[in-house]
């Protein structure tokens, strides 16, 4: 239960990341906002481990551990995060969200193989409403278009058109879930079931990892200078980011240190409702709300909450035939 509550408020603070990051690449570049958002969560979750007291869990990681957390970060909040930036910056967050919640399929792949979790009718039928989704959203992929206002001190008023490059959008998008699904493996056969603050610890393994490669990267002076010489609306919108996605990770650590990864992946699919939310607040004229981005997003949803509804759930809530009964009791392999 607690790992439930705690990926849905992770959820959610996953869901006003994604509306911030898209004001962020409005303005600002890519690499200005991994620069930023990545080496910031290093203090966020050393603050949060002082003030859960469990600081002292770093020296009692093991040399394989340490491995585990350093190789899930850096493929989360290296990879997957520079590739969800490139695909929101490409054609939008509400565009971006139901290809990425592939990722979810992945996770639960990886989870059967690695481990031994088990897979059943209800998920088979998340999966397909999974897949559904974005073949739903790109239907009318000629026609999507929103106004963009550009978030720019230096010209406030200038009123461009979106039109999403696909191209770009779902290959980075593709890349970003493959990114975010395969690290929760990672981070799980680390800190497997050492407790909620062990996942806070070892999530600053994970982003000191990915940070230390991010330096490395903007170390060299062209890119230092592209970085230092962000705009102050930039900044602004990439610190917000920033705080919180490192809220969210942490959240979604804590949860996979009391949570099997068949549980917290499925329920934090349920950001693209606070996604959309936060969006149509935030990004209304920055974001695309076709009717079929909706339907596509509406599918996706449905899948997720498919694959998070346990078989005991569905036949204590429903009187159900024992023929059907037998039938959602499968279990693979």
């Amino acid at each position: 239960m607690l790992g439930s509550i705690l990926s849905l408020i992770s959820a959610a603070f996953f869901g006003l990341n994604s509306a911030a990051i898209r004001r962020a690449v409005l303005t600002g570049s890519v690499l200005q906002g991994v620069a930023i958002s990545v080496p910031l969560g290093v203090p966020v979750f050393v603050i949060a481990s002082l003030m859960a007291g469990s600081f002292g869990l770093l020296w009692e990681f093991s040399g394989n551990d340490y491995i585990l957390l350093s190789v899930g970060g850096i493929i989360h909040f290296g990879f997957g995060r520079y590739s969800n930036y490139r695909a929101t910056k490409a054609m939008g967050a509400n565009l971006v969200r139901p290809i990425q919640q592939w990722n979810v399929i992945l996770s639960l792949a990886l989870a059967m193989w690695f481990l031994d979790e088990t897979l059943g009718p209800l998920r088979v039928f998340g999966i397909i409403l999974l897949l559904v989704g974005p073949l739903i959203m790109v239907r009318d992929h000629g026609k999507f278009s929103a106004k963009v206002q550009k978030n720019n001190e230096d010209n406030e008023n200038n009123v461009a058109v979106f039109e999403p490059n696909y191209t770009e959008g779902i290959t980075f998008a593709v890349f970003s879930a493959l990114g975010f699904g395969s690290s929760a493996i990672f981070i799980r056969a680390a800190i497997g079931d050492m407790g909620i603050t062990a996942g806070i610890t070892g999530g600053i393994v994970s982003y000191g990892a990915a940070a230390i490669i991010i330096l490395l990267v903007i170390a060299h002076p062209k890119r230092l200078r592209h970085v230092l010489s962000m705009s102050a609306t930039s900044a602004k919108w990439f610190l917000f980011s920033a705080f919180t996605i490192a809220i969210s990770q942490m959240l979604r650590f804590m949860a996979l240190a009391v949570a099997p990864v068949s549980v917290v992946a499925p329920i934090q699919q349920t950001t693209v409702i606070f996604q959309v939310i936060f969006a149509w607040f935030m990004n209304r004229e920055h974001e695309a709300f076709g009717i079929w981005v909706m339907l596509g997003i509406i599918s996706s949803f449905f899948g997720a909450v498919a694959l998070s509804i346990s078989t005991e759930f569905v036949i204590e809530l429903f009187n159900l035939p024992p023929e059907i009964i037998e039938i959602i009791n499968i279990q693979w392999p």
